[in-house]
């Protein structure tokens, strides 16, 4: 990763912050599995956008794992820091295939939704290691994604329209 410019670093923290800030504040029980993918999609691609740096929303994955796990929130400890860390890595695998995706519809609903998808992976490992039963951790993984998937593609989809003003007003290249 390329050396963070100031305002590059700020840019990145304060979306890892506004993630785990939508989390808390957005504790709703909506009976809804998967409706905090919304925002961490959103941020996720959105810092990537806004800093298209190798490892951007790795940074910001670790960053919020990291505050998510300070806080306590969630039930994992600091496996927590899974959830925020296999979408990221996946947002920062999409940024290098695809330059220009936070202004695509079609490459952010894609990244949003494998994204959100790879809550899979992390319900599964964090439940084994708990030691939950197999045949819950697997009914647990598919709904959880599943509807993971629906909240991340909306939200990654509300992020083309701001990198696009934000780069016809100048504030990011």
């Amino acid at each position: 990763m390329k050396k963070l410019t100031l305002q590059e670093a700020l840019c990145l923290a304060f979306c890892a912050c506004f993630i785990v800030i939508t989390r808390a504040v957005f504790r709703l029980h909506l009976n809804i599995s998967g409706h905090a993918m919304f925002f961490t999609m959103f941020f996720l691609i959105l810092g990537k956008g806004c800093v298209p740096k190798l490892g951007a929303a790795t940074l910001m994955g670790i960053l919020a794992g990291l505050l998510c796990t300070l806080l306590g929130m969630g039930k994992g400890g600091p496996l927590v820091m899974l959830k925020f860390l296999f979408p990221a890595l996946l947002v920062d695998l999409a940024g290098l295939f695809s330059k220009g995706m936070a202004g695509s519809y079609i490459a952010c609903a894609i990244v949003g939704a494998l994204g959100a998808a790879s809550r899979f992976l992390s319900i599964i490992i964090v439940e084994w290691i708990i030691g939950v039963d197999w045949d819950i951790i697997i009914q647990h993984a598919l709904i959880s994604s599943a509807s993971g998937v629906i909240f991340g593609v909306l939200g990654s989809l509300m992020v083309p329209p701001i990198i696009r003003k934000l780069t016809a007003h100048g504030l990011i290249l």
